[in-house]
């Protein structure tokens, strides 16, 4: 299968405008439980609502030459060594040391963690951080980021046409998309021979106790309900949301799911204490980097969801022009393909499947890195919810992950 550039496809335009634009989140993982569970979420459905908003802090990058990236797992090219060498180029083409910090396991904890700083504008230690659309959305609502100077950012001329103005940022004033990815299924290849190619393979008796799910709500709930038969991007509620709660609910009791996480999952794959599990598609490639190739990933039959990541910039960072000239240089073609070459995740940077192809020319046709019509064809984008919906869906989703 031959990919269609990225970039022109107009079905890809469409597909990652949605998911940009929808209320997704990469990665949920919530920790703990009872109490603590409870606490993560009323500190996610924090409103700031009286709150004067704060003022940015000033930027003191011409007498600072050093940068706090806050990012998650498994999110950037790494070396054997444990360097980053798109980071250590940056590092010597610039002047600017970076400060690498894998600190978001999830939306809701990493907010939970730096909201009140954000609400007093004061730096929260990290000049620029990447989440999810729908979190970059309340940042940007509550006066939580500081628009971008894009004359520090000449290179977003690449950014992807379909990307350029969403409805939670119009223009990319505040925010700069970084990657995109699916959900879909993986498994064992020497446990499960057969291989899996849909949700419900998941349930096979001889994989019982041995499944593992996300703990991301718009992943597994979106594809238990296109398993189901629900345009998860389309008109649908209560009834079809419930039907497949129902389904997820029974699978827990009965023992066939045996973890419902977050990051954690890529470890008991790992372990083998899961042999099948609803997971990231870029995820896969790196734990088959790190411990054989031993795992395969698809998207099921009846459908993925799609999501999507975006820099920004916090209020209270002295160092926004660093964090814009880091921006800017991971918008060049041949830094975001050596970047894609790694994590295989979506890259948003016009010309990076053209620079792919003098790395490898198989890695421009990567459906992963630059999928094409037919891959998205069969991608999904979980619709964006009201504030009750999130609310009723999310207390009733953790209401399973607390039993689990």
């Amino acid at each position: 299968m031959t990919a269609r550039p990225f970039p022109q496809d107009p079905m890809i335009r469409r597909l990652i405008a949605q998911a940009r634009q929808a209320q997704l989140n990469r990665r949920t993982l919530l920790a703990g439980a009872g109490a603590g569970a409870s606490a993560l979420a009323l500190a996610a459905c924090s409103t700031g609502g009286g709150q004067s908003r704060p003022t940015p802090a000033a930027d003191n990058s011409a007498n600072d030459k050093t940068l706090n990236w806050a990012n998650w797992a498994a999110y950037i090219d790494e070396d054997d060594d444990g360097n980053y060498p798109t980071l250590v180029a940056f590092e010597e083409e610039t002047g600017i040391k970076v400060n690498y910090e894998v600190a978001v396991d999830d939306n809701n904890t990493y907010y939970g963690k730096v909201k009140d700083q954000l609400a007093l504008g004061q730096d929260i230690g990290a000049d620029t951080v990447c989440l999810t659309d729908w979190m970059v959305a309340r940042w940007i609502r509550f006066g939580y980021t500081q628009a971008l100077d894009h004359g520090n950012i000449p290179n977003l001329a690449n950014l992807t046409s379909s990307l350029q103005d969403v409805d939670f940022d119009p223009g990319r004033e505040m925010s700069v998309p970084w990657q995109g990815g699916f959900a879909g299924i993986c498994w064992n290849k020497e446990a499960v021979p057969g291989g899996l190619t849909s949700v419900s393979d998941l349930w096979n008796p001889e994989l019982k106790g041995r499944v593992g799910v996300l703990s991301e709500m718009r992943d597994t709930m979106g594809l238990l309900m296109l398993e189901n038969g629900v345009d998860i991007s389309g008109e649908w509620g209560d009834d079809e949301y419930n039907e497949s709660l129902e389904l997820l609910r029974k699978q827990v009791e009965d023992g066939q799911i045996r973890n419902i996480k977050g990051n954690s999952y890529l470890e008991d794959l790992k372990s083998e204490d899961t042999l099948a599990a609803i997971c990231w598609s870029g995820d896969i490639t790196v734990i088959n980097a790190e411990a054989g190739d031993k795992w395969e990933f698809v998207i099921p039959s009846a459908g993925g969801t799609l999501w999507n990541d975006n820099f920004l910039v916090p209020i209270g960072s002295p160092r926004k022009t660093n964090a814009e000239t880091l921006i800017n240089y991971y918008y060049e073609p041949e830094v975001a393909a050596e970047v894609a070459a790694w994590v295989n995740f979506i890259t948003p940077v016009v010309g990076a499947q053209e620079a792919a192809m003098a790395i490898d020319p198989e890695l421009s046709e990567n459906q992963l890195i630059f999928p094409n019509e037919e891959t998205l064809s069969n991608a999904y984008v979980f619709r964006a919810l009201s504030g009750a919906e999130e609310q009723k869906y999310q207390a009733d989703f953790q209401s399973i992950l607390l039993g689990a």
